[in-house]
């Protein structure tokens, strides 16, 4: 379906030629996220303020087109891929910190401005935006708010949902809202922030977000832990959660992980017979970390470990992140095509979900590295694979299919992080009851029900 030539019209002149693209170069540039999937939409929109993002609501319904919410497009489950006869909304032109106030503790933004640049600016007064998506440095609010984006310290100081005093957002039926506040406890009303991060952009778009600091820690100290086994690190894992000591990451590296890293030549300081790497650390008072540490290196010793080395002065730390920060290049050595499943089981079922994993990946005979958030069982299962292999790719799609079977009989989640997209979404039905489903699709059309919003995403065809 093509855009009308009237709403061509009615777009620019809402925006301007300046801000509103119907050209080919443009749209083919926004025509895809980090999913191999990509679809041209029929033009691109840079919204300067929250009136534009009114106004253009109000287009879409009179005109019946789509509107697909962009950050910097680099998620890598299709929630940014336009759909036919769409338009992408862009928010880098959105990028200001309209507040920032130390005294309370919070960050007024909207929502184009980078991760990283909150938590720079909250550092300047002493303070942290506590949620590190590996992505911070280029990734932008907006899309961290649309999927609840987290990271290794979700662990300890939760994630985007958490940190989310209130939202400033336009329904897909052109209601403008005003959710939430600006104090750290709230009982007013039905909380709509917690329902809107994490839609992915299906009910509204978000325009401002009231954000909530919390006080920088005075230092860091890091520990690599080496296990002769996955078991032992996963056990290893669950002694650690179950202490008073919580630790601000803890992140794991499976086997075939310990092997990419080998074969790459990133695996150096790593003592022999290691299959598995915990990296942990802990954040806090200068004289209260060395107690920390000295509590986790306890609850870290057990059956399997072969060494623990601690890093207290920034060289020391970033030596011991080498093995886990050279994985992204080792695993391109195993496939050219990572089909990436971001899954969460109970901290408890974390060696059953790696075991089943192996399982899989034998049975299949597909190569799966898998690293991650283990204080939260949430693990990063990747199937490398090569696109042009037709029964390679058929396996590697069954193989995922098992994965999701086995992720949901161990009591887990299909996304912990990422989100639902339209890659993973075909699978929520078999998370969700139907009657869970139906009250989800009410809730849509309540926000949206021209269905004008982020189609094709999140959940599935009713059909």
């Amino acid at each position: 379906m093509m855009l009308s030539r009237e709403a061509q019209a009615d777009l620019l002149a809402l925006l301007g030629p300046e801000r509103a693209f119907f050209d080919d170069a443009t749209r083919t540039l926004y025509a895809s996220d980090e999913t191999p999937r990509s679809c041209t939409p029929e033009a691109v929109l840079f919204p300067a303020r929250h009136d534009d993002v009114a106004a253009m609501v109000a287009l879409a319904n009179r005109h019946r087109f789509a509107l697909v919410a962009r950050g910097a497009g680099s998620g890598n489950l299709g929630g940014a891929v336009p759909v036919p006869g769409g338009v992408v909304v862009s928010f880098e032109c959105m990028n200001r910190i309209l507040e920032f106030d130390p005294a309370n503790r919070l960050m007024v933004v909207e929502t184009g401005v980078v991760t990283d640049d909150i938590d720079a600016l909250a550092a300047s007064a002493g303070l942290m935006y506590a949620p590190d998506p590996g992505s911070g440095a280029y990734s932008r609010i907006g899309g961290n708010l649309a999927t609840n984006a987290a990271g290794p310290r979700c662990v300890k100081y939760g994630a985007t949902r958490d940190h989310v005093l209130g939202l400033r957002a336009v329904a897909g039926d052109g209601r403008e809202l005003k959710v939430g506040s600006r104090t750290s406890k709230y009982a007013t009303a039905y909380d709509l922030s917690r329902l809107l991060v994490g839609s992915e952009g299906t009910l509204a778009l978000i325009t401002e977000a009231t954000l909530r600091l919390v006080p920088a820690p005075e230092t860091v100290a890091t520990l690599r832990v080496c296990y002769a086994d996955n078991a032992a690190a996963c056990a290893a894992v669950v002694r650690i959660m179950a202490r008073p000591v919580v630790p601000c990451a803890l992140e794991f590296m499976d086997s075939r992980s310990i092997e990419a890293i080998r074969e790459y030549g990133g695996a150096e300081g790593l003592p022999e017979g290691t299959r598995a790497v915990l990296m942990v650390e802990a954040d806090g008072d200068h004289d209260d970390v060395p107690r920390q540490i000295a509590a986790l290196e306890q609850a870290l010793a057990g059956a399997g470990l072969l060494e623990i080395q601690s890093g207290f002065a920034a060289a020391d730390i970033k030596r011991l992140w080498t093995a886990r920060k050279s994985l992204s290049l080792a695993v391109k050595n195993i496939a050219p095509l990572k089909i990436n499943e971001d899954v969460v089981v109970p901290v408890a079922r974390l060696a059953s979900l790696v075991n089943a994993i192996d399982a899989l990946g034998h049975h299949h005979r597909v190569p799966i590295v898998s690293f991650g958030h283990a204080g939260n069982g949430n693990l990063h299962v990747n199937l490398m694979v090569h696109g042009d292999d037709a029964d390679e790719m058929a396996r590697a799609r069954a193989c995922r299919d098992a994965l999701v079977e086995a992720v949901l009989g161990l009591g887990g989640s299909l996304s912990g992080e990422h989100g639902i997209g339209s890659e993973k979404r075909h699978f929520v039905d078999r998370e969700l009851d139907a009657g869970t489903l139906a009250m989800m699709r009410d809730v849509k059309r309540l926000f949206d029900p021209n269905g004008i919003l982020n189609p094709g995403k999140k959940l599935p065809d009713e059909t």
